[in-house]
């Protein structure tokens, strides 16, 4: 069973962190959830990750504002701040040891910010990536699937209202809403198939996000571009993974990360949405392994953890 713990940050956000698997293991792997989940929508990984490699430590823990964490103050609610909260949950959760960082939309996003602001500490302790259904290009490729005209007025009411949520503070949406807007949600969400316990999952996730940060995050995802901390990064065991079916990011911001790291394993899920752990999780746990046993193999042959 996973063991929780907090981790209380320089500001005093305090952030709901679960790990499991050896205190002492050679290899940590860090999940990291997408904008308006938490450490849940990892399960499936988790469950693969101990069946077949016991001796690995893994890591999951909810942003701020989001799931069992606390709530921020609204300048905090930035890419920037989540890079530098990732920097702190490793000194103090896995202070020792290679990292393999997997990223989820704002999770993988996260991940970058965290190598462009701190670069020293980054090429130090991580020694793999898989990003999952993400982007380095802010919106730039997101047209939700629809005409580019049609995208520009979605994306200019998103944008105000998510201006009006931001300043909503530590509230949480009703969850009466969110049934109402369940099948909006499986429609963005989603692809071809939608498992109901995976609905109902992603729904309670966004029940537990403070609407402070379901709409302060909004801005700084839009903007970031960081393709070129990505091209400093090539010499990393790497996967990226999407669906075609990817509505907020399509398989153009994943060709675009493989192109920034020439040695990624590129994955393009057919008829899967932006679920791609819940919704391809065979697929998503071969890319982890995949890159996990490189890691591993290429740890001293006095430290190598088997797998």
């Amino acid at each position: 069973m996973p063991e929780p713990t907090e981790v209380r940050l320089g500001d005093d956000v305090r952030l709901h962190v679960e790990t499991v698997g050896p205190i002492d293991a050679e290899v940590t792997v860090v999940l990291l959830h997408g904008w308006t989940l938490d450490g849940r929508s990892w399960h499936r990984q988790l469950a693969a990750i101990q069946e077949t490699f016991g001796s690995v430590r893994v890591l999951t823990y909810d942003a701020r504002g989001h799931g069992r964490s606390s709530c921020m103050a609204l300048p905090t609610a930035t890419l920037a701040q989540l890079g530098d909260d990732l920097a702190e949950v490793l000194d103090t959760v896995a202070p020792t040891g290679p990292v393999v960082l997997v990223g989820h939309s704002m999770g993988g996003m996260t991940i970058m910010e965290y190598a462009h602001r701190h670069p020293e500490h980054f090429s130090h302790r991580i020694a793999g990536l898989v990003f999952v259904s993400t982007t380095a290009e802010g919106h730039t490729h997101t047209v939700y699937g629809l005409s580019p005209r049609i995208a520009r007025i979605i994306r200019l009411a998103e944008t105000t209202g998510a201006g009006v949520l931001a300043r909503c503070g530590a509230w949480r949406p009703p969850r009466a809403l969110l049934r109402a807007l369940r099948p909006s949600i499986r429609w963005m969400l989603f692809g071809d198939r939608c498992d109901p316990t995976d609905i109902r999952l992603v729904t309670s996730a966004v029940a537990r996000a403070s609407l402070r940060s379901i709409g302060g995050f909004r801005a700084s995802i839009g903007t970031q571009h960081r393709l070129a901390t990505l091209s400093a990064l090539a010499h990393l065991p790497a996967a990226a993974l999407v669906g075609d079916r990817d509505r907020l990011t399509p398989p153009p911001c994943a060709e675009s990360i493989a192109a920034a790291l020439p040695a990624t394993e590129l994955t393009v899920c057919p008829g899967a949405g932006h679920m791609l752990m819940m919704e391809r999780p065979e697929e998503v746990n071969a890319a982890l392994a995949g890159v996990l046993r490189r890691v591993l193999a290429a740890l001293p042959a006095r430290r190598r953890v088997p797998g």
